[in-house]
């Protein structure tokens, strides 16, 4: 009975030896295991990092190239603008003495007109020049010359009729205006501000235009000047030079003035050419 109580207690222990043995390798197993998926996972990462590093090796190489074309072509370009340069400079020397050249033309050109226009002032102030200062009077004035007829000169009150006295003076200025070349004339009818209503004209716009073709008439037709420089306007009372509030004023506002211009086609050609 003693000798089966003793197995029975050696009988257990041994099979408890067993388990506890066992169970030694089934750590270590799992141990193992757990390494090896933490290295898997560590390689990933690492794979993962080195592509990373790789696809940024790559975008370098290609920013590094389309730097390098970009630098070429800037330097490409440098070298054509400093090129133009050199071309554009001699040719802007020659623009610019080409200019001066012009220039120098058209000083010449208008200088030539002052002279022109001041000679023939004073050839129309010789020719009139037995009429008062009351009838008529020449000045210069925007690069034109004037010549300023009073009404009681060329018309009497309300006609288009031009006075013989005024005939004798249109006759004089046509002289100088022949032997003048290259000037254009206007004639300009001029009203003061007292309404005109008669049976030959409706208003002053009408009497002033009427009395401006009257002198056209004379120049030109009596006088032999070329119709295809002279112009006839009628201004009627918009353009006074004195007050209308007075009688003097008024007599001094009813005038036809004749405008004399150079001719500046040669000048406008030199300007736009």
């Amino acid at each position: 009975m003693m000798k089966k109580t003793f197995r029975i207690p050696a009988f257990l222990f041994l099979i408890l030896s067993l388990i506890f043995t066992s169970c030694g390798p089934g750590k270590k197993l799992l141990s193992s295991r757990a390494r090896v998926d933490k290295l898997q996972r560590d390689s990933t990462y690492i794979q993962s990092q080195l592509n990373d590093c790789n696809e940024k090796v790559k975008n370098l190489n290609l920013t590094k190239a389309s730097l390098q074309n970009e630098y070429t072509s800037l330097q490409n370009e440098y070298t054509t603008v400093k090129n133009d340069s050199k071309i554009n400079s001699a040719e802007s020397k020659m623009t610019i003495a080409d200019q001066a050249k012009r220039l120098k033309t058209l000083q010449d050109m208008i200088q030539s007109q002052k002279d022109v226009m001041t000679k023939l002032k004073n050839s129309i102030a010789d020719a009139l020049m037995k009429y008062k200062s009351d009838e008529l009077y020449v000045y210069n004035k925007d690069g034109n010359v004037y010549v300023a007829l009073e009404e009681k000169l060329l018309f009497k009150s309300g006609s288009d009729v031009v006075d013989p006295k005024g005939k004798e003076a249109l006759k004089s200025l046509a002289v100088v205006l022949n032997n003048t070349k290259d000037i254009n004339v206007m004639i300009e009818g001029h009203t003061d501000n007292i309404p005109i209503k008669t049976n030959m004209f409706k208003d002053n716009w009408d009497l002033s235009t009427a009395r401006a073709t009257s002198i056209v008439r004379i120049l030109t037709l009596d006088n032999g000047f070329d119709p295809i420089r002279i112009t006839a306007s009628g201004k009627g009372q918009f353009h006074p030079v004195k007050s209308n509030e007075t009688d003097e004023g008024r007599s001094g506002n009813r005038r036809t003035e004749i405008i004399l211009s150079p001719d500046l086609n040669e000048i406008f050609k030199l300007l736009y050419q």
